[in-house]
């Protein structure tokens, strides 16, 4: 099942906020509930976001808009989310075919779809094939954050979608997803798929995963990410920047996966990122159930920043970039999308 997809004229999209619960597959047929399911997290995870972005393009052009509307409600819709790159990425590629009207928007953004199913099977393949030229041991305890599967892109993912690439081929011992807060996208998403998957994984809370480092529970970590930064510094799930020090401290190595299309060129280091704050109620809150004294502020960045110090390697649908040898997504060539 795809997490998003174009269905005779209208988007559907797995309702990420009702999962592990119940799957519902929502039919979205106007901007403003696309833009909705984007800020609420219905559909989330960068790629997913990508693919969100260039089919709201079509969705826009589907109702035979002057150009300068279709320009101002595309800019809307990439406004709609601000730390992940590919959303607006997904939303200017798009647009570049604004000239042939809504079928040649359409044919662009399920080219993206297509694409970015591609690209997570061969981050899948280069991811896996690192882990066997990093340790020299047969299978693998992996720690992850958030949720980077299929749900997080169209299918499979970039960090669980190497995961799942190693436990296919029979090298992963265990994952060990964090519960990820203050969302639950850990326990309530990634451990709804590695279950679907057949995989072997135990569930830690946060706060537990630089500790559990530094006991050896992981060989290592795998992050995604929401946009890199050209200098390699990568944003992701709040909590991976904690991930990255107790990878480091234990001597592991710590791996960002995410598609080509994260890096943002004109963003130069991490510190020009810029990071989104949800606001107090999901801290406060949980599933409508307040876990806070009313009138609780809170401190609620969605991500932080990895530096490049702390990162073993960026792995792409094309690449490997070797951070710790001092490589970084402008010094390292491109290779081929591979196969699955």
């Amino acid at each position: 099942m795809r997490t998003i997809d174009w269905v005779d004229d209208h988007i559907e999209l797995i309702d990420q906020t009702k999962l592990p619960g119940e799957l519902v597959i929502r039919k979205v047929t106007t901007l403003d509930d696309l833009i909705d399911d984007i800020q609420r997290l219905a559909v989330r995870g960068a790629p997913a976001l990508g693919v969100a972005g260039a089919m709201g393009v079509a969705l826009i052009a589907q109702g035979n808009p002057d150009r300068a509307t279709l320009e101002s409600e595309a800019q809307r819709l990439a406004n709609a989310r601000p730390t992940a790159v590919n959303l607006s990425w997904g939303v200017k590629k798009t647009m570049e075919k604004a000239d042939g009207g809504f079928p040649a928007l359409l044919e662009e953004a399920l080219k993206i779809r297509d694409d970015d199913i591609a690209s997570c099977y061969s981050m899948g393949q280069y991811g896996a094939d690192l882990m066997d030229e990093l340790l020299d041991t047969d299978t693998y305890r992996i720690m992850t954050i958030c949720n980077t599967g299929g749900l997080a892109c169209v299918e499979r993912g970039t960090a669980l979608g190497v995961i799942q690439t190693l436990f296919e081929r029979g090298k992963l011992e265990e994952a060990l997803p964090v519960e990820t807060r203050p969302l639950l996208q850990g326990a309530r998403l990634t451990a709804w798929e590695l279950t679907n998957m057949g995989a072997p994984f135990r569930l830690i809370c946060d706060s537990a995963g630089p500790f559990l480092l530094s006991r050896g529970a992981a060989q290592a970590v795998f992050i995604g990410a929401d946009r890199i930064a050209a200098n390699g510094d990568s944003a992701n799930k709040i909590g991976s920047f904690s991930l990255s020090l107790g990878a480091k401290a234990a001597g592991i190595p710590f791996i960002v996966v995410a598609p080509e299309s994260t890096i943002d060129y004109s963003t130069a280091t991490g510190a020009d990122i810029p990071i989104e704050d949800r606001g107090s109620e999901e801290v406060a809150n949980f599933h409508g159930v307040r876990t806070a004294p009313e009138g609780t502020q809170a401190i609620n960045p969605a991500f932080d920043v990895t530096p490049t110090s702390n990162i073993t390697a960026i792995v792409t649908d094309r690449r490997v970039i070797r951070v710790d040898r001092g490589e970084t997504p402008q010094t390292t060539p491109l290779g081929e999308i591979r196969a699955k």
